[in-house]
């Protein structure tokens, strides 16, 4: 059965699937659609969103509030979320704007812990973890499986890859590439997410394709044209496909591993 508790506000034209449950003191404004078996905890706030399943939004989370941009004027623009994501105190999605996607999107099977931040017209893909203070400004794209730590932040249109790891307080301005590890203030990679592409089933194989690819950008003496052109001609695996590719649809550019990084 849904259940709404007395003290919450609910617009009269919102949709709730069965076995929704909205909790004290939350406000639950225009526009918003809520999948089945999905928690809204007290002193939640939202607006202009479409919810999936199973999702849990723990306490004074803010869903598909105004974005934070001077060119916003009260157009109608949305948030979506897919389904089990876990929201958890204080955390805000903004919705997006006319002149970016008009929409922000949140994959399925996310952590997004507290106070962390998605900005208007952002990407973010399935699995992602963002830890406690974590933000992404607008524009931003956030692939499958990356986990940013506690307190970074990732400038507008910065994409980071899938099964990327950016290091607690780390500042991303540049594009991390798929698979590493980048930290620092103008964040670089600084290695391979071995740990977390072991832990995720990837076979011995794909990993050494994968380091392949990172010595052969980074270290092989070659423009990063060049390299693309002679990993794409080698056609290794997907994952080095998928990087290749990542790479050439950069607009910000690649960040590189700093000159002092060692081999290992």
């Amino acid at each position: 059965m849904t259940k709404i508790h007395p003290t919450a506000v609910v617009d009269s034209k919102v949709k709730i699937a069965k076995g929704v449950e909205i909790g004290p003191y939350a406000v639950i404004g225009e526009e918003v659609e809520i999948g089945e078996n999905t928690y809204v905890g007290p002193h939640c706030v939202l607006e202009y969103c479409k919810i999936g399943k199973n999702n849990k939004l723990i306490a004074s989370c803010y869903i598909g509030m105004p974005p934070q941009d001077y060119k916003y004027s009260g157009e109608k623009t949305y948030v979506e979320i897919g389904d089990d994501n876990i929201i958890r105190e204080g955390a805000s999605i903004h919705r997006g704007t006319p002149t970016g996607h008009k929409l922000t999107k949140l994959g399925s099977g996310c952590f997004l812990m507290a106070n962390s931040h998605i900005g208007h017209d952002c990407v973010v893909g399935d699995k992602v973890i963002m830890v406690n203070s974590s933000a992404l400004a607008g524009h931003t794209t956030v692939e499958n499986n990356a986990i940013l730590s506690g307190l970074v932040g990732v400038h507008q249109f910065t994409r980071i890859g899938k099964f990327a790891m950016l290091s607690g307080g780390s500042m991303a301005n540049q594009d991390i590439i798929p698979f590493v590890i980048a930290q620092g203030d103008r964040a670089k990679p600084v290695g391979l997410n071995i740990v977390g592409l072991k832990r995720s089933g990837f076979s011995l194989e794909k990993i050494k394709s994968i380091k392949y690819a990172f010595k052969v950008l980074f270290f092989s003496g070659l423009k990063l044209s060049e390299a693309l052109d002679k990993l794409e001609k080698e056609n290794i695996s997907e994952e080095v496909n998928h990087i290749v590719k990542f790479c050439r649809e950069t607009k910000r550019g690649i960040s590189r591993p700093g000159r002092k990084i060692s081999d290992e």
